[in-house]
C-alpha cells in the first residue's frame, strides 16, 4: 500500500494542521515531518496534501497553499484581508519597524549603522523584530553588518525575490530620503 493510500491518524493531521496555522509562513517537508512526528518527509508532504484538501473544499476564506519546492502555508485567501484587517488584534511589525524594513528593501545590502543615520538608533530594536519575523538577514562586513531581505519577506509582501527586480517593484514605494 502506498504513503498516499494510508489512513492518517487523525492527531498526526491535526499536528501538521496546528503547525501550518500557527506559523504563519510556508513550512518544508523537514518541518512539516517535525510537527507530524515522522522521519519520512515524502509522508509529511502527503499528510500537507490532505489537509490542504480538507481545507480547500471546507474552508471558505482560508486555503492552505503548495508553493514552489514543497512548501505549504495556510493563509487568509486575499479577498478577505480587508475583513481581517478589520478585526486583527496587532500588527505583525510597528509602522517604525515597517519604515526601517522599507530602507533596508530599497538600499540593501545597508549597514546597521547607515540605518542608524538614516532612520535614528531605534533601528536596532526593529532590526531585531525584522529578524524575528524572518524578513531580514544579515552578514559581517568587517565590524559592522550588512542587512537585507529574506525570500519570506518577498514572498509575504508578494514582492519577487530577485533584488533588482524587487527595487524595480518597490519604486516610489518607499519613503523619500
Amino acid at each position: 500500500m502506498s504513503e498516499a493510500k494510508e489512513q492518517v491518524p487523525a492527531e498526526v493531521l491535526a499536528l501538521v494542521e496546528a503547525a501550518l496555522y500557527a506559523a504563519g509562513r510556508p513550512l518544508d517537508p523537514e518541518q512539516l515531518a517535525k510537527a507530524a512526528g515522522t522521519a519520512s518527509q515524502r509522508k509529511a508532504v502527503a499528510i500537507a496534501r490532505e489537509i490542504a484538501k480538507a481545507v480547500n473544499n471546507s474552508l471558505h476564506a482560508v486555503e492552505v497553499v503548495e508553493y514552489p519546492g514543497l512548501r505549504f502555508a495556510m493563509q487568509l485567501k486575499t479577498n478577505y484581508y480587508p475583513v481581517a484587517r478589520k478585526f486583527a488584534t496587532r500588527p505583525l511589525l510597528t509602522k517604525a519597524a515597517l519604515r526601517t524594513l522599507s530602507f533596508i528593501a530599497y538600499f540593501q545590502p545597508i549597514s546597521a549603522s547607515e540605518l542608524a543615520l538614516r532612520r535614528s538608533s531605534a533601528v536596532y530594536q526593529h532590526l531585531r523584530q525584522l529578524e524575528d519575523v524572518d524578513f531580514i538577514t544579515s552578514e559581517r562586513q568587517g565590524r559592522s553588518k550588512a542587512y537585507k531581505t529574506t525570500p519570506r519577506f518577498a514572498e509575504y509582501f508578494g514582492l519577487n525575490p530577485d533584488i533588482p527586480t524587487m527595487k524595480k517593484q518597490l519604486g516610489g514605494k518607499t519613503l523619500a530620503l
